[in-house]
């Protein structure tokens, strides 16, 4: 990573100590690069967006996260809550370290629907959005989310199965979300 996607880092790190975010904020990044290799966008705001995405989990009380997310979420609006706190978290950490304006304007706009918007308004949006959704088709967002959501093996693919038509704004993140999905599959059957 760039010297300053390391400083955006290490500001967020204290942010990212909840719900597993500083893994989910890694993986996500790994997944970002390879997205942008097919895809394209800006990695001036695709990672700075990706690292800084979650750091509004923060601000929300931990008893409160299973009702904002995830397969038995109630409540949109503390899952919007965690975007809008994200913005002005973000905000502060871009503009403490003179970030290009004009793009911490597209990070922050990012970060403000990354959950909560359904339809894309860039491709570096696509991407991070991509990004995050993909995560969950990993080895550890798999096991990290089945334990968080009380799921059976079972229950958690069947739950990937489900969303992998209709999460994803990129072919790439498609066939990403594919092949993770087939990995999945074989370590449960070993």
């Amino acid at each position: 990573m760039k010297p300053v996607f390391e400083e955006i880092w290490h500001l967020a790190k204290p942010y990212l100590d909840t719900r597993e975010n500083d893994v989910h904020t890694q993986i996500s990044i790994r997944f970002a690069y390879q997205l942008m290799q097919s895809e394209g966008g800006d990695e001036n705001i695709v990672v700075p967006a990706v690292i800084l995405h979650d750091v509004g989990w923060k601000k929300v009380p931990p008893e409160l996260h299973l009702k904002a997310f995830g397969p038995k979420a109630t409540s949109p609006e503390i899952n919007r809550a965690h975007e809008k706190e994200g913005v002005k978290i973000a905000g502060d950490i871009l503009v403490n370290l003179k970030y290009d304006t004009d793009k911490t304007a597209q990070i922050v706009e990012i970060i403000n629907g990354h959950d909560s918007r359904k339809k894309s308004i860039s491709m570096d949006d696509s991407v991070v959005k991509d990004a995050d959704k993909l995560w969950r088709y990993s080895n550890e967002g798999f096991n990290i989310d089945i334990k968080r959501f009380g799921e059976s093996c079972d229950e958690g693919l069947a739950r990937l199965h489900k969303y992998l038509l209709i999460w994803f704004f990129t072919k790439t993140a498609k066939n990403l979300a594919k092949t993770e999905l087939m990995k999945r599959e074989k370590e449960a059957k070993i």
